[in-house]
Parts: C-alpha cells; sequence; structure tokens
C-alpha cells in the first residue's frame, strides 16, 4: 500500500485534471444561466460537478481515451489490465464500458483532487496555529493561542489522515475495476480466439505441405541416387536422367521450404495474408508432380477444369503425398487416376507389385510399415473438404483411394 498510494493519488489528481475543463465550462454556462458573473478559478459549486458527469460520459463514448486509461492504470494504479486486441472499428460494448471507466476515474479524481487542495493546505494552516501566537480567525471561529489551537491542529491532522484513507480505498477501487472495465470485451475475445485459431490452422496447412513437398522430394531423391548409383557405369545416360531429376527435386523442396520458413518469420505479417504469400500449386500441375518423381506412372487424368481451387490445392497434396508412399512401401509402377464423377473428384494411386525398371531394380526402397504423419495428414485434408480416403497396403503394392465433394454440403 505504502509503494503504490502515491503512484494511485497521481492517476487521482490526473482524473480531476482532465475533469477541470468539463467543470469550467459548467461553471460559464452555469453563471451565464442565472445571469451572474462565473468565477471560472473556483469551479467547486456541487450542482456543476453533478451536471457535467453526464457530458463526460458521453464524450468518454466517443473519444479514443481507452489507451490513456489503459496506461494510466497499469502504471500509475498498478493494476494488470489485459491489453486489448486491435480491431478495426470499436464496438458499442467495449464503448459503454470505456466511458463508465472515464466517468468514474474523473468523477473520483475530481473529489480526491478537490479534498486534496483543500484538505492538505487547511492541515498546514492548523498546525502553525499553536506556534503563532495571535487569534486568528478560522472558519468563521475565533482560534485564540493555547488549548483552542492545539484542537484545531488535531483536527487537520484528522483531516489529513481522512485523506489518505479516501485516497486510498478511491485507488483501490479503480484498480479492481480497471481490469473489468478496460480489459477485453467478449467480443474482442472472441475475435482474438477466432485470429488465433486461424493463424494456427494455418501454420498447421503449412506444416503439411512442407512434409508433404519436402518428403516427397526426400523420397524422389532416394529413389534416384539408387537408380543412378546401379546405372552409372553401364547406362551413364540412365543416370544423368536421373540426377537431372534429383536436381529438380531438390530446387522444389528448398523453394517450398524457403516459401514456408517466410512465412513463419515474424515479420508483422498478419495470419490473413500469409497464404497470399506464394501461389499454390493444384491439379494443373499435376504433370510437373510426376515428371519430377522420376517414378513411372500411368496417369488417367480426366478434365478437371471445374474443380473448385481450394479442392484442386488440397487434391494436389494428397496425390503428392500418395505418390511418396507408393513409391516407398511398393513396387512396380504407379498407376494414377484423378476424375469427375458427378459432384465428387475421385483420386486413386496405386501400384500392384510388379518391377518393371528398366535396369532390372526396385522402384523404390523395400517396403516400409505403413502410417505416419503422411497418411494422416491425407486424411485431414479429405475430412476437411467432407470427403473420405482409404490408404495402406494393397497386396505387394500400395493404394490410395479418395473421395473429395466438389460443393460443401450445408
Amino acid at each position: 500500500m505504502r509503494r503504490t498510494l502515491p503512484r494511485r493519488w497521481t492517476c487521482l489528481i490526473l482524473g480531476g485534471a482532465l475533469l477541470m475543463p468539463y467543470m469550467m465550462v459548467g461553471v460559464l454556462i452555469s453563471g451565464l444561466v442565472r445571469g451572474e458573473s462565473a468565477n471560472v478559478l473556483l469551479p467547486a459549486q456541487v450542482g456543476v460537478f453533478a451536471a457535467v458527469l453526464p457530458v463526460v460520459a458521453v464524450t468518454g463514448l466517443f473519444l479514443p481515451v481507452r489507451g490513456l486509461s489503459v496506461n494510466a492504470a497499469q502504471g500509475l494504479l498498478g493494476a494488470r489490465v489485459e491489453t486489448p486486441p486491435r480491431l478495426d472499428g470499436r464496438s458499442w460494448q467495449e464503448r459503454r464500458r470505456t466511458a463508465a471507466w472515464f466517468t468514474l476515474h474523473l468523477a473520483v479524481g475530481g473529489v480526491v483532487s478537490g479534498c486534496t487542495l483543500a484538505i492538505v493546505p487547511f492541515t498546514m494552516f492548523t498546525l502553525a496555529l499553536p506556534v503563532t501566537g495571535l487569534s486568528t480567525v478560522v472558519l468563521g471561529f475565533l482560534v485564540t493561542p493555547g488549548w483552542s489551537a492545539v484542537g484545531w491542529a488535531a483536527g487537520g491532522l484528522v483531516l489529513l489522515a481522512a485523506l489518505v484513507a479516501m485516497a486510498a480505498g478511491a485507488g483501490g477501487l479503480l484498480a479492481r475495476l480497471a481490469p473489468v472495465l478496460l480489459g477485453p470485451t467478449p467480443a474482442e475475445r472472441l475475435a482474438a480466439a477466432e485470429r488465433h485459431a486461424r493463424t494456427l490452422a494455418e501454420r498447421n496447412r503449412l506444416a503439411r505441405e512442407l512434409h508433404d513437398s519436402v518428403g516427397h522430394a526426400l523420397s524422389v531423391v532416394t529413389l534416384q541416387a539408387a537408380a543412378a548409383g546401379r546405372v552409372l557405369d553401364r547406362d551413364p545416360a540412365t543416370a544423368r536422367t536421373a540426377l537431372a531429376a534429383i536436381e529438380q527435386s531438390a530446387r522444389t523442396a528448398l523453394e517450398d521450404l524457403d516459401h514456408v520458413l517466410g512465412v513463419l518469420r515474424d515479420d508483422g505479417r498478419s495470419g490473413g495474408d500469409e497464404a497470399a504469400l506464394a501461389p499454390q500449386a493444384t491439379l494443373a500441375d499435376l504433370g510437373e508432380l510426376v515428371a519430377a518423381s522420376g517414378a513411372p506412372v500411368r496417369q488417367e487424368v480426366g478434365d478437371l477444369s471445374g474443380v473448385p481451387a481450394v479442392v484442386s490445392r488440397e487434391a494436389y497434396r494428397i496425390v503428392q503425398e500418395a505418390l511418396t508412399n507408393a513409391i516407398k512401401h511398393g513396387d512396380g509402377p504407379v498407376r494414377l487416376t484423378a476424375a469427375v464423377e458427378g459432384g465428387d473428384l475421385r483420386l486413386e494411386i496405386a501400384n500392384d507389385g510388379r518391377t518393371t525398371r528398366a535396369d532390372g531394380g526396385r522402384t523404390a526402397g523395400a517396403p516400409g510399415p505403413a502410417g505416419g504423419r503422411g497418411v494422416a495428414g491425407m486424411h485431414e485434408r479429405a475430412r476437411l473438404l467432407r470427403g473420405d480416403l482409404e490408404a495402406g497396403p494393397a497386396g505387394a503394392g500400395w493404394r490410395v483411394s479418395a473421395r473429395l465433394p466438389l460443393r460443401s454440403s450445408p
């Protein structure tokens, strides 16, 4: 209390200072209405004080006083006020709460400031009465030297103690109300939560895309490096082709990695701008995806021009991950089917385990266990589009089948 009292008292004096212009204008208007000369230097009329408080409340609705109030509450009152989120506009709920705080601050601050200006000089005056040795009129009473003067001095000290107690109580009241009236409103908390959820969803999407693109590139690099090593001496042309595929896959993975890291870097951009930093791959880029994989792929792709952009982007990532799994967990050429049937996009990526590489080697390494983040990511993408997906071993190979609605159902 001893440490916070001076700062809280200062905050109350600040409220009284902010109230002074309202009081001075009120005294002037009161004098004009009654036809009397107004003394603007002594605006202590109780009626004027009560009359200007509604005006203070109205101005608090429209003036941008929230930032000043939050700073005063945190710096002077020592209140823990959660910083309100920045929104495009002010809601009326926030305006009413800010106006309530502004009015309370100025009203209580005006009372404490007025009492401070009156009681502190009065106490100093009464303390000097016993030592002056002169008779003095105080509040209409003649005070003579002696015990009566000492009584007035004691009364002055009592008033000063009451002033300190009033300032402490008023400061404590404002400190308790500050988090309630100046903190985020329920609407602001909801907006902040929604914005945070969108940011997390965007970052999760970027993480999935990074896993899909880099994981696919690493699988292709592993496949082509193994192939190049097997035919380097007896078939240099095939080895050069494999090395070119490795270079292309690595370059694509680096571009995707650079894009994701640039988005995740704290550079002041909002979450809503992250998705627009670079164009996203769609089903129109399937040819480049298949060519970069270096694996033998038989494509049966229908007319996909009518597939919505959001479905096309997610479907591309599903195909990319499915192609990676087919290379990793299966043997033989990959069969890719993509077509629109009714209101759905049908995807199927599979290999049946036949070894048909020109060099006599396997298309990929030894089959590994199914599952992992890639399969979970494919299921999540399909679920977000209200579709369904199946993925897993199929004989000696691997099969992924997905159905993605072109339009989200209500």
